[in-house]
């Protein structure tokens, strides 16, 4: 995040499991900065506002992805809907692919 964007998106691809080495999970925080003031120490502060969390989770090595549900409007379109879904989906497969990020 900068200060021109106040949106980010925190994306962790998280280690396989024992039970099922091709078993892939993206854990994905959407968050918004909020600025502020802090009048105790005459400080600026920034804290993250309106986050959503929603994992991703893989059982053919990253190839599809599943979510359970979606409980945001990701998209902002005024609907939590299939579209809001399938984003997440293209961006936990985006970001599984990433060798080095």
């Amino acid at each position: 995040m900068s200060i021109l964007n106040q949106r980010g998106i925190f994306l962790q691809l998280l280690a396989p499991s024992v039970v099922n080495p091709r078993e892939a999970q993206v854990s994905m925080q959407l968050a918004r900065k909020e600025s502020g003031w802090d009048p105790v120490n005459q400080k600026p502060t920034e804290a993250l506002v309106d986050s959503v969390y929603v994992t991703a989770i893989s059982s053919d090595g990253g190839r599809s992805f599943n979510i359970k549900a979606v409980k945001s409007d990701v998209d902002g379109d005024g609907d939590i809907d299939s579209d809001d879904k399938e984003k997440l989906l293209t961006l936990a497969k985006a970001y599984s692919g990433i060798v080095n990020p």
